[in-house]
């Protein structure tokens, strides 16, 4: 199966709570590619990574930051494909100065938001099954298991 989710983080440090990301992709048989790539000390590769992504095959893109968090917003400047902004906790204020430099977007370049951390890294993983089950059945039935399944966790419990 190709590659349909490309997923880059600003920083080695935050692989922990992106490997989430990648773990739901695997599970509802999506293949991703993780790249460590910062908008400030990389800039041009982040450029070439973003803008070639649709030639790779990638369907969506989901960019998580921290701190400052220009990743999504530098991501979605050099593709039209869907990108997913994941903001991440760090430093003082915890992710709260990221959701908002992630959610704070000109019009014109989108960048679909969810919630800090682990949650949010897991919630960019399902928004991208979405997102890919419109075009491949097998996806959306996956997704659409995973959802009963939360809802008869929270009936038992």
């Amino acid at each position: 199966m190709a590659v349909e989710v490309g997923i880059v983080v600003g920083s080695k440090s935050d692989l922990p709570v992106i490997q989430k990301t990648a773990d739901a992709l695997t599970e509802l048989g999506i293949e991703s590619e993780v790249r460590v790539l910062s908008a400030h000390r990389t800039p041009e590769l982040v450029a070439e990574w973003a803008s070639g992504a649709r030639q790779r095959g990638l369907k969506v893109l989901i960019a998580g930051a921290g701190m400052a968090a220009h990743l999504p917003g530098a991501v979605a400047a050099w593709s039209t494909l869907p990108v997913i902004g994941v903001p991440l906790a760090a430093g003082e204020l915890r992710g709260m100065d990221a959701l908002l430099s992630v959610v704070q977007m000109p019009p014109g370049i989108p960048v679909a938001t969810v919630a800090v951390g682990e949650a949010g890294a897991k919630n960019a993983a399902y928004l991208a099954a979405q997102i890919i089950g419109l075009s491949r059945p097998e996806v959306a039935q996956k997704y659409q298991a995973l959802r009963d399944s939360f809802v008869e966790a929270a009936r038992q419990g």
